[in-house]
């Protein structure tokens, strides 16, 4: 358990969401850290030397030692700083909460990016097929707080990326990928989880957040031309 000063630093990018889950775990965790904004498209020298394998943030430096990718990440800040525990105690429910982690980074991740991707049919496929996926995620909600149970946990810092990533590129795709009539569990999460200071500290701001989601999806539009 780490009780001493040591160094943090987190490099990272203030849209994305695979970096602000790791700013909700260390926020969560009380660990002053410092943050060093990445430009994704001219990668620093620092980045390059701590991610060598996938060249890519989060990578998070602990006392000068590097680790990557945010899953990774986020075990590895619960097991150094133990207090207030996000994964679950119980082998069987860290089990469940790792398989779901990847069930949301791995299927709707990967499947909710082709309908800011897609246009035409080709983007109705692939909102039919996001919400096939999400309706897994709203099972796990019924009678539940927060994905982990009663407090904000693993599975709900992870599954941020449904609540402010996919959720808010509705506005700009223009097409309700998760509407409340068929999704009512999961918006009544999303509002669980705007209660809790932390994830309000640490969500990008939601005007500046759009502005980005549009210019990136400009941005894929005239690669595509």
């Amino acid at each position: 358990m780490a009780e001493r000063s040591e160094a943090v630093k987190l490099l990272g990018m203030w849209a994305s969401p695979f970096s602000r889950r790791v700013e909700i775990a260390l926020t969560l965790k009380g660990v002053p850290y410092e943050f060093s904004e990445q430009d994704i498209a001219n990668k620093s020298p620092l980045l390059l030397q701590s991610n060598p394998v996938h060249k890519m943030i989060p990578v998070l430096l602990h006392n000068g030692k590097p680790i990557s990718e945010s899953l990774v990440i986020l075990e590895y800040i619960d097991d150094t700083w133990q207090n207030n525990p996000i994964l679950p105690q119980d082998p069987y429910d860290r089990a469940m909460a790792r398989f779901w982690a990847r069930f949301v980074d791995e299927q709707i991740y990967v499947t909710g990016m082709k309908v800011v991707g897609k246009v035409g049919e080709e983007r109705d496929v692939a909102v039919e097929a996001t919400r096939d996926l999400l309706k897994l995620l709203e099972k796990e909600l019924v009678g539940k707080d927060f994905l982990g149970g009663e407090s904000l946990g693993f599975m709900d810092i992870v599954a941020t990326l449904v609540a402010f990533w996919l959720m808010r590129t509705e506005e700009v795709v223009g097409v309700k990928v998760v509407p409340v009539e068929m999704f009512p569990e999961i918006h009544r999460w999303v509002k669980n989880l705007l209660d809790v200071d932390v994830i309000k500290k640490c969500i990008p701001p939601e005007d500046e957040h759009l502005n980005y989601i549009k210019a990136r999806m400009d941005s894929l539009k005239l690669k595509s031309v």
